[in-house]
């Protein structure tokens, strides 16, 4: 059920960068990722009060809102910087250069969270950074 759900996430990814190329067409790109995060907000917490998740709130160590606020702050910078890119420049070049998030955080789990570098994983990696290359080149 997992991989479903990474495939839904790459072609919502893909429709997210489409869309977003074609809806900051005149207008700042700092302005359009804040619209985009007021609805990403609303839904999550939509999703959180449909799910009555919120009932989890008081048992989250600090560590964990540490962690949550830090991806929070990179998840920010992250957008601001690919709105920009993806208004400055080509689709077809942002994108890849914006996935390459995959090799990226491949290599942050190898290094921070122990995870097993395989050699199926390292070929795996190499063949995106690759493509990457090329893509944009």
């Amino acid at each position: 059920m997992w991989a479903v759900f990474a495939l839904m996430s790459a072609i919502f990814a893909a429709l997210t960068s489409i869309l977003a190329k074609v809806g900051m067409e005149n207008i700042n790109s700092n302005l359009a990722t804040a619209i985009r995060t007021v609805v990403v907000l609303v839904m999550a917490w939509g999703m959180v009060f449909l799910t009555g998740a919120q009932e989890g709130i008081a048992a989250i160590s600090r560590r964990t809102y540490m962690f949550l606020i830090l991806s929070g702050i990179a998840t920010g910078l992250s957008w601001l910087c690919y709105f920009r890119a993806l208004q400055m420049g080509p689709a077809s070049k942002v994108i890849p250069i914006d996935k390459s998030s995959v090799v990226f955080g491949m290599i942050l789990a190898f290094i921070f969270l122990n995870e097993t570098l395989t050699i199926k994983t390292a070929i795996g990696g190499s063949l995106i950074a690759i493509g990457t290359f090329v893509l944009i080149f």
